[in-house]
């Protein structure tokens, strides 16, 4: 992975993280060791999600730019999917309190996305691939006067 790529998931997946144990936190006053439990398991399911969409877009748009947008749709959608289809298997589980799972879920999903849109606002990217000097050198092999 390019180092840009592990920054973007570092400045993403930290201020999750941090989120995730604020959470658990509070739902741990909330709802005591069933309430950590369930915020534990949604921040790790939130971060996992995310981190897989956010590799899978930036290997699309290294290889095919031109599907960037639609593919980035794609994964969003595909994400909230499988988010819906996790929240309604585990609907009756008892090993976990499942409002603080539900509070984690969205609330580290929010940082998520706010971090995400800070990085990608904030990152200093180049608009166009540098040339090499190589390039350089046969543009400049004719006469110079």
């Amino acid at each position: 992975m390019p180092s840009n790529d592990v920054r973007t998931l570092l400045h993403t997946a930290v201020p999750t993280a941090a989120a995730g144990v604020i959470a658990a936190a509070v739902s741990g006053v909330v709802a005591g060791g069933k309430g950590v439990l369930g915020a534990v398991i949604g921040a790790v399911v939130v971060i996992a999600f995310m981190g897989i969409g956010l590799v899978v877009l930036q290997r699309v748009a290294k290889s095919m730019p031109h599907l960037f947008q639609g593919m980035g749709l794609l994964v969003y959608m595909t994400q909230l999917l499988f988010l819906f289809m996790f929240m309604a298997a585990i609907k009756d589980v008892t090993l976990f309190n499942p409002k603080a799972f539900a509070f984690t879920l969205v609330s580290v999903v929010l940082v998520w996305i706010a971090a995400q849109a800070r990085e990608q606002m904030t990152a200093k990217r180049l608009y166009v691939e540098p040339e090499s000097a190589t390039a350089e050198q046969a543009g400049k092999s004719g006469s110079s006067t």
